[in-house]
């Protein structure tokens, strides 16, 4: 075995303990966002708060799966909402299950599951935050900038 091969396998195993850990942070981020009400659900709802107080965005989400790849709306809203994010310092992820992701943010008052396309994170308080899940997201967010992937996506972990 070459010394690339080596480093490549190591590389592998290091990315696939990242992702897993970046999906457990997700997962704890969201849990903890919603309990504390910081959470905004909905393209809609997220255009909306983005709109009115892009300052109190702390993170972002994206959600899709294959019935909704070839909507070509949807990728549209996808496109703006990075835009803005990117804009302003915004850190976002891509997540492939929008099924966990929905019932990890749990379905509206009227028992009408809400659009989970978009998930943002909304931080009226930022000390609250850290030290947190929001901080060990941060990071991902930022190494996978440095290795030119601007929207990451994130595995959630099994349920």
């Amino acid at each position: 075995m070459t010394f690339e091969e080596l480093s490549g396998q190591d590389n592998a195993a290091a990315t696939g303990d990242r992702m897993q850990s970046a999906g457990t942070a997700l997962e704890e981020l969201l849990v903890s966002a919603k309990k504390q009400d910081c959470l905004t659900v909905g393209v809609y709802e997220s255009a909306q708060v983005m709109n009115v107080d892009p300052d109190s965005v702390a993170f972002c989400v994206l959600a899709t799966d294959e019935e909704y790849e070839c909507d070509i709306a949807l990728q549209i809203h996808f496109t703006l909402i990075q835009a803005f994010c990117f804009d302003n310092d915004i850190n976002i992820v891509r997540v492939n299950d929008i099924e966990s992701l929905a019932d990890i943010v749990g379905s509206g008052q009227d028992d009408e599951p809400k659009d989970a396309h978009c998930i943002l994170v909304t931080s009226p308080n930022s000390d609250s935050w850290k030290g947190s899940a929001l901080e060990r997201l941060g990071m991902f967010c930022e190494e996978s900038r440095n290795v030119y992937e601007w929207v990451p996506t994130i595995t959630l972990p099994e349920r």
